[in-house]
């Protein structure tokens, strides 16, 4: 700020219930009497000009608590910090000048209910370490033109970080934030952040960030007993202590804390130009009794275990961000059967644009982690979907939580050899990306990779050297291009008229078949075989005549398949089936998912 004449830097603190409040820096040589702060009013707010202190300065607050012990906390607000270890906070301003514009213009058709979404979720510190030195963390302005480009190859529409907010803790991969204002800065500045954003947009490619608001950490320099009083969480460890992070739980019923977390996705929706925000463990904060035992949680004032301050707290955020920005859109990670996540608040729901579809994610691995031999027992598992399946707008995510913690990756998690198991993971993307819903995938899960996923090493590039891997790469690319390109894949994913059974059935042979239609009424036909038998002369009804078109295979020879398939295409025959006035003869391959389009008229049409 100018402050006669001169530069000065003006600080603030919220700490109500300290005896006493300075500012220590550089700029004073750590002194807890160089610059002591003066209360504003009753607010419990704490404010200081400092001339001496500087852009890049590293500061702290020196809090006298109300029983005379002094603590030295981060900035909550601050924009910048020391690299991990280090804790304290950095002056730093914000100042870029964005080339995003026509993203920013165009942006919310992007990412809207019957726009293709397809997601490409990443740890930014893991995706890709430096090729000479596998221990050092690529930054910001080195990870960009890489990720745009690998991006821009498999056809995702959108990055979703996992969050880059500043924390203490790598092994977290910032699930335990402290910094919400804060990009980490053990990739560079927020400046080289925005820069990444920036870049990403100007390619077309769309950010998401994951951001937490249902708990933080207890590190002494953090939030936690900020003031020497449980300020931003709850005093009571049956409400403030999360029993399976050992973390605080923010105190929703405060206004203060309101205010603060709601400026906290404002902030990054508004500074940092992102396109929405994955809100994490949402069901850890909608219900007092989440992961406790009986006695160890408090009833709502109605006596039910609803957690009814932080749901206001979501609905207002929602309302906050669609109400400032309609153009993004914030995804809940909810796991539970929550009625109307991504409903409305006027109708009664929390507000959400999107939630994870977190059932489909397990049921479908269960399913699938069976040898196909044993699948047809468990039919019920790959088709129990369709019961919910447009009860919420859906993302259906294979993600991070997949593929650590002893879990393997989703390639390992598969029965069979080598070549079945790659035939499952292309048979379990042909499904995903033709089922109801946006689409999710966690980093090196594109190209297969082999071993679990670890936040202290680079995912394994090397593989992509072998055909086997490229051929997984490839089939993910042509999805996406299929995705965006067919309306009746993406137009309806949250409507139920896109969607109807043809065979939902058929457990004896382990096949799902099933029709999407677009706005317009194109309609496409979509085979999944489960088991490694090709199943030739299967009659499947179709309500159109004319011919369908094989438009995608899994088990093409380019993604490493045995190239078996239906020769272009089948033609409608006039022969009632499934409740259709016509019938198709069609081969469904082995291991496979297959997309046939109706394009009209009779097989020398030349539709074909």
């Amino acid at each position: 700020m100018e402050e006669a004449g001169g530069g000065a830097v003006q600080f603030a603190v919220w700490a109500p219930n300290a005896r006493a409040v300075s500012v220590i820096g550089d700029f004073n040589g750590w002194d807890t009497s160089a610059d002591p702060m003066e209360p504003v009013g009753s607010s419990g707010i704490w404010q200081a000009m400092v001339p001496e202190a500087a852009h890049g300065d590293v500061y702290k607050y020196a809090i006298t608590t109300a029983d005379g012990v002094q603590l030295h906390k981060a900035d909550p607000f601050a924009f910048h910090a020391e690299v991990p270890p280090a804790t304290g906070s950095v002056v730093w301003d914000l100042d870029y000048t964005w080339g995003d514009s026509d993203w920013m213009g165009e942006r919310g058709g992007r990412i809207a209910l019957d726009a293709a979404v397809s997601i490409y979720e990443v740890h930014l510190g893991s995706w890709m370490r430096s090729p000479d030195d596998p221990n050092r963390l690529l930054g910001y302005g080195e990870v960009a033109p890489r990720l745009v480009e690998h991006v821009r190859r498999t056809g995702f529409t959108h990055v979703e970080l996992l969050p880059i907010m500043e924390h203490p803790f790598y092994g977290s991969w910032g699930y335990q934030s402290t910094g919400y204002f804060a990009p980490t800065s053990r990739y560079g500045t927020p400046q080289e952040l925005m820069a990444l954003v920036d870049q990403l947009h100007q390619a077309g490619i769309g950010v998401l960030l994951d951001w937490v608001p249902s708990h933080f950490p207890t590190d002494g320099f953090a939030l936690g007993e900020f003031d020497g009083t449980h300020l931003f969480e709850h005093a009571d460890p049956r409400q403030g202590i999360h029993p399976d992070w050992n973390s605080y739980i923010f105190n929703y019923g405060r206004n203060e804390v309101r205010s603060f977390l709601l400026s906290s996705a404002e902030h990054w929706l508004q500074t940092f130009h992102v396109d929405g925000l994955r809100v994490d463990a949402v069901a850890s904060m909608l219900y007092l009794d989440y992961s406790r035992a009986e006695g160890e949680w408090i009833p709502n004032r109605f006596g039910g275990r609803e957690n009814l301050e932080a749901i206001d707290f979501l609905r207002q955020l929602n309302i906050g961000v669609y109400g400032e920005h309609p153009d993004v859109a914030t995804m809940a990670e909810e796991s539970t059967a929550w009625p109307g996540v991504s409903r409305p608040t006027d109708v009664g729901g929390l507000g959400f644009g999107y939630k994870w579809d977190m059932g489909w994610m397990h049921d479908t691995l269960a399913y699938l982690e069976r040898d196909p031999i044993y699948r047809g027992y468990h039919h019920g598992q790959i088709t129990f979907r369709g019961l919910y399946a447009f009860s919420e707008n859906y993302v259906l995510p294979l993600s991070h939580d997949e593929v650590v913690h002893g879990k393997g990756s989703i390639l390992g998690k598969l029965p069979g050899d080598e070549w079945q198991k790659l035939a499952g993971l292309r048979l379990l993307y042909g499904y995903q990306w033709t089922q109801p819903g946006k689409k999710l995938l966690f980093m090196g899960s594109e190209w297969g990779q082999w071993s679990e996923w670890h936040h202290d090493h680079s995912l394994d590039w090397h593989l992509l050297q072998h055909p086997a891997h490229q051929g997984v790469l490839r089939l993910v690319g042509d999805l996406n291009a299929l995705y965006r390109r067919e309306p009746a894949l993406h137009e309806l994913d949250c409507d139920p008229a896109g969607f109807e059974w043809v065979q939902a059935d058929d457990a004896a042979n382990s096949t799902l078949s099933y029709l999407r239609r677009s706005k317009a009424g194109e309609l496409l036909l979509v085979v999944c075989n489960f088991t490694p038998v090709p199943r030739h002369n299967m009659l499947l009804g179709v309500p159109e005549a004319g011919f369908w078109q094989e438009i995608f295979n899994t088990d093409a020879t380019d993604y490493g398949g045995s190239g078996v398939g239906n020769l272009g295409g089948v033609e409608a025959q006039p022969v009632p089936w499934h409740g259709r006035p016509r019938t198709v003869n069609l081969t469904a391959p082995p291991l496979a998912t297959v997309v046939l389009k109706h394009v009209g008229g009779p097989a020398s049409a030349g539709a074909r």
